[in-house]
């Protein structure tokens, strides 16, 4: 990792944004709201001039902290974070190191050599997807800071270790079970977000599943449920007020699907006799359900763990894997319509 250089002062900060210096150490120590033209002049200065405050630079060279640190976008706390969370903090035990965690918010801009979790408090940074801009993920790899990324492949492929799931094969397959198994053409998806990585590769997965059978895509059997039970509950309870068109819906993550059942309970749809439902995850949770749900099943645990003693090894010894892959496998229950003991997988 690179010294900051000595040269560098909140004196040149404040010139090169054309501000008094008592200003930019309001902006720094957060004291006082500046407006929003003198904030984005001071926070153009601190990145032009690469300027680390005093305090976290003689932190950097001075000592290790033997924690690791894991930054979240501003989420719910759903059914995929906690099984996420156990596998971190046991990796995270095992390796000797201690954890600390902090969200990031839209509303709330991370401002360069200030983040909540960094070179300041920390010896690496498991970084989830969303919670860190690009920049910033940048910034840290060009000064050699460790890095893992969870669920998203790094910025402009620069060598950045990450970890993602298949999410298209294990889409691609659930969605031909669909067709294959039960015959169904007319299939609704709850898509997720549209800046997650992982929802655009379940997507893809979806419509390559359509294609290679023959199944024209339908932009209106595209719904948005946003990783999110609410928002596919809302999303779902709609479609069938205007009347489901659909024989079958695959929900690009289980809380999606909670939320759908919710609204096809609610609208007097039975599951699977009037509308397949398909997930993805595999959460605890979904084979509790009545019926059971049908799932691609996601080693959320597994990544977790994974994902931190990647992080691990790298603070110690420099290097790491730079892409892990982990496999998925669809989960046969009772919502697609199969009759096979609840969690039982398919077939290659």
């Amino acid at each position: 990792m690179t010294d900051k250089s000595p040269s560098v002062t909140i004196r040149d900060v404040a010139h090169k944004a054309g501000v008094s210096v008592a200003t930019v150490s309001r902006f720094l120590n957060q004291n006082a709201r500046l407006a929003p033209d003198t904030q984005s002049r001071v926070i153009a200065a601190i990145q032009e001039l690469d300027y680390v405050p005093e305090a976290a630079a003689r932190n950097l060279s001075n000592r290790k902290t033997n924690a690791i640190g894991l930054l979240l976008p501003a989420v719910g706390w759903d059914h995929f974070f906690p099984p996420m969370m156990r596998g971190i903090e046991a990796a995270c035990y095992d390796s000797g190191f201690d954890l600390l965690i902090s969200s990031t918010h839209d509303s709330i801009p991370l401002r360069p050599g200030r983040l909540p979790l960094g070179e300041h408090n920390t010896d690496g940074l498991l970084l989830f997807t969303g919670s860190m801009p690009d920049a910033e993920v940048i910034r840290l790899y060009q000064k050699r800071f460790p890095v893992v990324l969870l669920y998203s492949s790094a910025p402009q492929s620069l060598p950045i270790p990450h970890l993602v799931f298949e999410n298209k094969d294990g889409s691609r397959k659930i969605v031909s079970h669909l067709i294959e198994v039960h015959g169904y053409r007319r299939i609704g998806f709850l898509a997720g977000p549209a800046d997650n990585e992982d929802a655009r590769w379940r997507e893809r997965g979806y419509q390559e599943a359509l294609a290679r059978h023959g199944i024209p895509y339908h932009p209106e059997w595209v719904m948005p449920g946003n990783f999110n039970e609410e928002n596919a509950y809302c999303t779902v309870k709609e479609w069938a007020a205007r009347g489901l068109d659909v024989e079958a819906i695959f929900a690009a993550d289980d809380d999606s699907a909670y939320g759908a059942i919710c609204a096809l309970n609610e609208a007097g749809i039975r599951i699977p006799e009037d509308v397949a439902l398909v997930g993805f995850d595999d959460s605890p949770t979904s084979r509790l359900l009545i019926p059971p749900l049908t799932t691609v099943r996601a080693p959320i645990q597994g990544s977790g763990y994974q994902a931190a003693a990647m992080l691990a090894e790298l603070i110690r010894t420099g290097a790491t894997q730079e892409e892990v892959l982990l496999s998925t496998e669809v989960m046969i229950r009772s919502s697609c319509g199969c009759d096979k003991p609840a969690g039982e997988p398919t077939g290659p």
